[in-house]
């Protein structure tokens, strides 16, 4: 199984060599990873801290969206199983060999797990864990009771490519919220979507910390919801965060 991992990156000097570090000490002698950064329409440095990295791939976007990146990245790459982590994450040790091994089930076309705020504070994790846990429990209800499964954490989620062009691709009318519900609810209509805390990715808690946690969560479920009963976000505008 060859893995493309795809990162959209806008504006993200300051966190792209990061997690560029810890990609590359995860992906260090594979021979079946591809890393693509997909600079979004960046104003700052973000294409030349890319280009100082040898072996990863360069996506020029000019549309700036994260659909947009990431389909870019998606139509760059040549990999069975299509990864999604963002600029500003920092890939666990063990993220690739849990990848491996969970998609030697055949039946597996999508995983996904929880983040980790690496730069928040105890109670933004605390209640992160929280919002998880419910969050968790609600798609199960959802999935058993109307047949709708649809959590995926837009920042750590792996496909199979073959999934993604069953289901039409990435949906670019939507702009940001929503995107990886989206994705999981639509796959979750020809296979096993897998939600595991035993996944979980370290990224940035700014958005968060910028907008508030009950502000970012209650946009998260309301869109949660209208993506997955109305096919469609309840968000269709949102607020570049960068700290």
């Amino acid at each position: 199984m060859k893995i493309s991992i795809v990162i959209p990156a806008y504006n993200e000097e300051k966190n792209i060599d990061e997690c560029l570090a810890c990609v590359g000490k995860e992906v260090q002698g594979s021979k079946d990873i591809e890393v693509i950064v997909v600079n979004n329409a960046s104003t700052d440095s973000t294409r030349e801290r890319i280009l100082a990295h040898e072996w990863v791939t360069l996506v020029d976007e000019p549309m700036k969206g994260i659909v947009h990146a990431r389909k870019a990245g998606y139509d760059k790459s040549s990999g069975t199983l299509i990864a999604n982590i963002d600029a500003d994450s920092r890939m666990p040790k063990g993220w690739i060999a849990k990848v491996r091994h969970q998609f030697l089930n055949e039946q597996l076309m999508a995983l996904s797990g929880p983040y980790i705020y690496y730069d928040a504070p105890f109670y933004i994790r605390f209640f992160t864990r929280l919002f998880y846990y419910v969050g968790y429990m609600i798609n199960g209800f959802n999935w058993y009771v109307f047949g709708k499964a649809s959590m995926l954490q837009g920042g750590n989620y792996v496909l199979r490519r073959s999934a993604l062009e069953a289901i039409g691709g990435y949906d670019t009318s939507i702009e940001f919220y929503g995107e990886d519900t989206d994705i999981g609810r639509r796959v979750s209509e020809i296979g096993h979507v897998e939600w595991t805390f035993s996944f979980p990715m370290h990224t940035s808690g700014r958005r968060l910390m910028q907008e508030g946690l009950l502000k970012t969560g209650i946009t998260y479920a309301l869109n949660y919801f209208s993506i997955t009963f109305f096919k469609k976000p309840a968000s269709t505008t949102y607020t570049d965060v960068r700290m």
